[in-house]
C-alpha cells in the first residue's frame, strides 16, 4: 500500500521534547520558589531540551532533503 508510508508517525519523540520543554519555561519560576536555583536549572534545562526537539524535528530533517 503506497498510502501506509505516507500515514506513518515519523519523529515523534523529538515533538516530545518541544512540548517537554516548553512545559519547563512555563513551570520554571514556579518550581521552587524558595530556592531561585532550581527555577534556573530548570529554564535553562527548558531551553536545552526544546531546542534539541526543534532541531531534531524541523533542521535535522531539511538537511537530509537538500
Amino acid at each position: 500500500m503506497v498510502h501506509s508510508e505516507h500515514n506513518k508517525s515519523r519523529n515523534s519523540g523529538s515533538f516530545v521534547l518541544i512540548i517537554f520543554g516548553a512545559m519547563l519555561l512555563f513551570l520554571a519560576p514556579s518550581i521552587n520558589p524558595d530556592n531561585p536555583v532550581f527555577g534556573t536549572i530548570a529554564l535553562i534545562g527548558g531551553i536545552v531540551i526544546g531546542g534539541v526537539g526543534f532541531y531534531l524535528k524541523f533542521i535535522r530533517t531539511r538537511a537530509k532533503k537538500v
